[in-house]
């Protein structure tokens, strides 16, 4: 009885998609992401960044046991073509959720994400993740979409040392300079932004960015 449900099952097609179904277990169909906050949206990032995040769970520079175990011997093509599947994904973003949040810090948080704080050397979101905030071809990106929680988890993970970029790591020396008010408040006011439906990456305009970042690619930093 078994070998005749086992011989009429249909057989599985070796496709980006089917392998990929590991990656859509936790995040979501068509990595569209899950309601629970934690695994992030990954349709629609920039292929540049996806792939450099998949080689840093591989290469231990982001620390999460399950991405490891799932990369970890993955060579460089292969993390590329999942990368790039991905990036082409656009399914459409949910409402933000709706939270309360006092107006000052919303303020705080729009004002840094847009403009920055030149006092404490802090340049804004917008310099590098664009001008609308939804990512930068290749390899920055968007920061709308994301649940606050994520947003406050991934800004802890950088203060502690749990994930790391390509050295020099950016977005670690920003992190060091922000208090924990300044990373509550940016979290807040991102993730209450609505993304606008057919927003995607827009293309790398920088000449030089306000740090040098050793993710994105080297014409493109400061020498």
């Amino acid at each position: 009885m078994l070998s005749t449900i086992a011989s009429a099952a249909a057989p599985v097609t070796d496709s980006i998609d089917e392998r990929v179904r590991a990656c859509t277990a936790c995040h979501g169909e068509q990595g569209r992401a899950t309601s629970d906050g934690y695994y992030p949206r990954i349709a629609g990032k920039p292929a540049g960044y996806l792939y450099n995040q998949l080689v840093n769970f591989r290469d231990g520079r982001r620390r999460n046991p399950m991405m490891t175990y799932l990369v970890r011997n993955l060579p460089d093509a292969y993390l590329r073509e999942i990368a790039l599947h991905f990036s082409n994904l656009h399914p459409p973003f949910p409402a933000p959720a709706v939270a309360s949040i006092a107006p000052a810090t919303l303020e705080r948080g729009r004002t840094l994400a847009t403009r920055g704080d030149s006092a404490k050397n802090i340049p804004a979101c917008t310099a590098c993740h664009g001008d609308a905030l939804t990512g930068t071809t290749p390899s920055v990106p968007g920061l709308l979409g994301l649940p606050r929680d994520y947003i406050n988890s991934q800004f802890g993970a950088w203060q502690i040392g749990a994930r790391r970029a390509t050295a020099p790591d950016c977005m670690a020396e920003i992190t060091r300079r922000m208090t924990s008010e300044d990373i509550s408040a940016v979290a807040a006011w991102l993730a209450a932004q609505r993304v606008p439906q057919g927003s995607l990456p827009k293309s790398w305009t920088i000449e030089k960015p306000p740090l040098d970042c050793g993710s994105i690619p080297a014409p493109r930093r400061a020498q």
